[in-house]
C-alpha cells in the first residue's frame, strides 16, 4: 500500500512526462510532415485547376516523347528538347483544360470508341493526329496504311508487335531493343488519338453553336473574290517630328484606362538590365593559329607526309577522306570559291572564311586532282565469306570467273544467300561522314573507277565483295582536296582576362545606375528585357537558367547578379558571359502605367498626329483636291476585303484601309479621312472587279469553310479564356538545365 501510495504522489510528475513524450511523438510527425510537404513543394513543375504536376510526372513525359521521337528516327538535341518540353507543357494544359470541361459536359472516349477508331481505319483523327504540330509526318506511320485502300490497318500494329515480341524472345539483340520502343510508341499513339478524339467532340459540340447561312456565305465569298483599285490619298505619321507633339501625364492616364485590358498578364513578368560579354580571341591568338596554318600549308606543299596525317595532325575541323568531293560539299565546307581559281598541285596560304555572327576560320586547302566523274552509279554485289581468307578467296575467284564466262549475275548471288537487287551510289554516302573505314574507302574507290558491265573483285576485311556496274549517269567535276579548317577560338588565358575584367566591371557597379553608367567605360552596353517565367533563357543565350532562377525567386528589385560565364549562342557557341539586374517585378493582373509608358506614349503621339493631318484634308472634295494641296497620291490596285492594304511604295501594311474601301462604291469617295497605323488617308474606288473564280460560288462549300473559320476562331479565344480562369502556375523554370 505504501508502494502504491508513493507511486500515487508521482502522478504529477508521470503525466508530464507522458505528455512530452506525446507531444515529442506528434512533433516528429508533425516535422516529417512538414518536410514531405516542402519536398512536393519544391518537386512541383506547375499547377492547372488546382491540380499539381510533379517534375518526375513531367520529365516522364518530356522523355516518353523524346524516346518516340528516336524511335521515328528523329535526332533530339538540346534545341529540339526544350522545343519539346514546352510543347509537352502546352499539350498537358490543353487536355487538362479540355477534359474539364468535356467532364462537365458529360463527354468521354471509352476504350470500345478508341478500339473501334483503329479497327475501322478511316476516322479521321488517324491522318491528323500528330506527335508534335509542326512535324508533318502523321504519327501513325505510313507503314501502317494499306496502300491499296488508304485505310489505316490495325493488323499491321498486331503482326509488328507480335513479330517483334517473338524476335526477342527468341534472343534478337535489335527486337530486344526495338520491342519496348514499339510499344512506348503505341502507348504515346493511343494517348494522342484519345485526346484528340475528345477534343473533336468539344469542338463538334461548339461548331453546333457557330453556323453560317447562305446570305453570309455569299457575302464572304464576294468579299474574297472582288478586287478594288484606288486613288488614295496619304499623310504619314513620320512627317511630323514626335519632339513637336506634347504628351501630358493627363493623356498618358486616359490611354492606359482605354487600352487597359490589352495589359493583362497571366504570368509574373520581370524587367530587368542585363550585360553580354562575348569573349573572343586576342591577337596573340590569332597569331599563334596563324603559325599553325602556315606550318599546315608548308607541310602539304612539301608532301612529305600522308594528307589524311596532316590534315589530322592539325586537328581540322574537316577530314580528308581519300575521296574525291563534289562542289556542294566544297560550297558546304566553304572552299569552293578559292579551288575555282587553283591549280591541281597548288596549295594556298591560310585565308579567312566566316562573319562575327558564324564565327571565322583560318583555313589552307591543296588540289590534287579535278576530274569529270559519275555522281550516280548504279551497281549490283555478291558478298562472299569463308572460314579463312584463303577459302573466301578461291570462292570470289570462282564466282568471278563464272560470270565472266557467262553466268547469270542474279542466280548466283541467289545462290550465295546475296539479295537480288541494285543499288545506286552517290558521293552523298561519305560527304557527309567524319571518317570513312579503309574497307568502305576501298569499296568505294573501286566503284567510282570501273566501267559500265565491267566485273571486279574486291578484298574486304570480313568478305569479298564481286561487283558489277550497271549504270553511270550525272557526270560533274570532283575534286581531290585537302583542307586544313581551324576556328579562330581564344585561349584559356584571354578567357581568364576577359572574365576578370567583367568582373571588375560587376564589382564597380552596385546599383543599376553604376550598372548603366560604368558599362560604356568598359565597352559594355546595358539592354532591358522584360521576360516571363515561361522562357528558358536570357537574352537567347543558353546556361543563362540560373540568372531566370535568380530573378524569379531570389532576387530583390535594384539587386545586382554574380556574374555567369557559362552562357552560349545557340548558333555558333561561342562562350559570353552575363551579368543582370532586377529592375521591376510585375504580378499577375494588370501591368501598371509606367511598365506601358512608351506604348501609350506611341498610341497617344498616333493620336494627335492623325488629329493634325486630317485637318490637312479640309476642304478635299476629291482627290484633284489632294493633290492640288500637295499631298501624296498613289493607284493602290488588288485591294480585298480580307487582306490588310499593302501600300509597296510606302512600304507598309493598312489593315484599316481595307475595311473602308469595302463600303465605298466605285467612283465615289471617302467621306472621312481614315486613321490608320502609319498615316491619314483619303481615297477614291477608281475600279472594282470581280475575279474569275467568283462564277463557281458553291453556298454549302463557303458556309461549311465560314463554320470551321468560325470554330478555330472560337475555340482559340475559349481556350485563353479557360488558360485565364485556371489559375496557372509554371514553375518550370526551376528546372531548366
Amino acid at each position: 500500500m505504501a508502494a502504491i501510495g508513493k507511486i500515487r504522489s508521482w502522478g504529477p510528475w508521470l503525466v508530464g512526462i507522458i505528455a512530452l513524450a506525446l507531444f515529442g511523438f506528434i512533433a516528429t510527425d508533425l516535422t516529417k510532415s512538414c518536410e514531405t510537404t516542402s519536398n512536393q513543394k519544391r518537386q512541383r513543375v506547375g499547377e492547372v485547376l488546382g491540380k499539381n504536376l510533379n517534375y518526375p510526372e513531367y520529365d516522364a513525359m518530356i522523355n516518353q516523347y523524346e524516346e518516340v521521337l528516336k524511335f521515328l528516327g528523329y535526332e533530339v538535341k538540346d534545341d529540339a528538347r526544350t522545343e519539346l518540353s514546352d510543347h509537352v507543357w502546352q499539350m498537358y494544359l490543353e487536355n487538362e483544360l479540355i477534359s474539364d470541361e468535356c467532364k462537365k459536359l458529360g463527354l468521354e472516349v471509352t476504350d470500345a470508341e478508341l478500339a473501334s477508331v483503329f479497327q475501322n481505319g478511316t476516322d479521321p483523327v488517324l491522318f491528323q493526329t500528330r506527335l508534335m504540330r509542326n512535324m508533318q509526318q502523321p504519327i501513325i506511320l505510313q507503314q501502317f496504311f494499306n496502300q491499296q485502300t488508304g485505310r489505316f490497318d490495325y493488323s499491321y500494329v498486331t503482326m509488328t508487335k507480335e513479330n517483334l515480341r517473338q524476335q526477342a524472345e527468341n534472343g534478337n539483340r535489335e527486337a530486344i531493343e526495338m520491342y519496348p520502343q514499339f510499344n512506348n510508341y503505341w502507348s504515346l499513339v493511343e494517348k494522342l488519338v484519345r485526346q484528340q478524339l475528345l477534343t473533336n467532340k468539344y469542338q463538334n459540340l461548339l461548331k453546333g453553336c457557330l453556323l453560317s447561312n447562305p446570305v453570309s456565305a455569299r457575302m464572304s465569298f464576294d468579299a474574297q473574290n472582288t478586287e478594288s483599285t484606288v486613288a488614295l490619298a496619304s499623310l504619314s505619321y513620320a512627317s511630323i517630328n514626335d519632339t513637336t507633339i506634347a504628351v501630358s501625364d493627363a493623356d498618358l492616364k486616359a490611354k492606359y484606362a482605354e487600352l487597359k485590358p490589352m495589359f493583362a498578364t497571366d504570368m509574373e513578368l520581370r524587367d530587368i538590365k542585363y550585360v553580354v560579354c562575348q569573349v573572343k580571341p586576342s591577337a596573340i591568338d590569332r597569331a599563334k593559329l596563324m603559325d599553325q596554318m602556315k606550318e599546315a600549308a608548308a607541310e602539304l606543299r612539301a608532301d612529305s607526309l600522308a594528307a589524311d596525317y596532316i590534315v589530322r595532325n592539325f586537328n581540322s575541323d574537316v577530314n580528308y577522306l581519300g575521296l574525291p568531293l563534289t562542289e556542294a560539299a566544297l560550297t558546304k565546307a566553304g572552299v569552293k570559291a578559292c579551288i575555282d581559281t587553283l591549280a591541281v598541285g597548288k596549295t594556298t596560304n591560310p585565308f579567312q572564311l566566316g562573319n562575327e555572327r558564324a564565327g571565322y576560320t583560318l583555313n589552307v586547302v591543296k588540289l590534287y586532282s579535278k576530274q569529270l566523274m559519275p555522281d550516280s552509279i548504279e551497281f549490283r554485289q555478291i558478298l562472299v565469306g569463308g572460314k579463312t581468307p584463303k577459302e573466301t578467296a578461291q570462292r570470289a575467284d570462282s564466282i568471278l570467273q563464272a560470270l565472266k564466262a557467262g553466268a547469270v549475275f542474279d542466280t548466283l548471288a541467289v545462290k550465295y544467300g546475296n539479295p537480288i537487287q541494285k543499288n545506286w551510289f552517290t558521293a552523298a554516302a561519305y560527304e557527309n561522314s567524319n571518317s570513312i573505314n579503309a574497307d568502305a574507302r576501298q569499296l568505294y574507290k573501286t566503284i567510282m573507277e570501273m566501267n559500265v558491265n565491267e566485273l571486279r573483285s574486291v578484298s574486304l576485311a570480313q568478305y569479298t565483295a564481286i561487283l558489277q556496274i550497271t549504270d553511270r549517269r550525272n557526270f560533274v567535276n570532283k575534286y581531290d582536296v585537302a583542307i586544313v579548317k581551324r576556328p579562330v577560338d581564344f585561349s584559356d588565358s584571354t578567357a581568364i582576362d576577359t572574365y576578370n575584367t567583367f568582373s571588375r566591371f560587376v564589382s564597380e557597379s552596385k546599383t543599376i545606375a553604376e550598372l548603366e553608367a560604368n558599362a560604356p567605360n568598359y565597352g559594355y552596353q546595358v539592354q532591358s528585357a522584360r521576360v516571363p517565367n515561361s522562357v528558358h533563357y536570357i537574352a537567347n543565350l543558353r546556361g543563362t537558367h540560373n540568372l531566370l532562377k535568380w530573378a524569379f525567386n531570389e532576387a530583390k528589385v535594384g539587386e545586382i547578379s554574380t556574374p555567369t560565364d557559362k552562357a552560349s549562342d545557340e548558333y555558333n557557341k561561342s562562350d559570353y558571359i552575363v551579368v543582370a539586374a532586377l529592375e521591376k517585378v510585375h504580378p499577375k493582373g494588370y501591368l501598371d502605367q509606367t511598365a506601358v509608358e512608351d506604348q501609350l506614349r506611341a498610341e497617344i503621339l498616333k493620336d494627335k498626329k492623325f488629329e493634325q493631318l486630317s485637318q490637312q484634308f479640309n476642304g478635299v472634295k476629291t482627290i484633284a483636291d489632294a493633290r492640288a494641296k500637295g499631298i501624296r497620291v498613289d493607284t493602290v490596285p488588288y485591294i480585298t476585303f480580307p487582306a490588310a492594304v499593302n501600300l509597296k511604295d510606302m512600304g507598309v501594311r493598312e489593315s484599316a484601309l481595307s475595311g473602308a474601301i469595302a463600303g465605298v462604291a466605285k467612283g465615289e469617295i471617302s467621306k472621312n479621312v481614315v486613321k490608320g497605323d502609319n498615316g491619314a488617308y483619303l481615297f477614291e474606288v477608281v475600279d472594282r472587279v470581280h475575279r474569275q473564280e467568283a462564277s463557281a460560288f458553291n453556298a454549302a462549300n463557303t458556309e461549311n469553310q465560314l463554320s470551321y473559320q468560325n470554330l478555330n476562331s472560337a475555340f482559340s479565344t475559349i481556350l485563353q479564356d479557360l488558360l485565364r480562369k485556371a489559375n496557372v502556375v509554371d514553375n518550370r523554370y526551376l528546372f531548366s538545365n
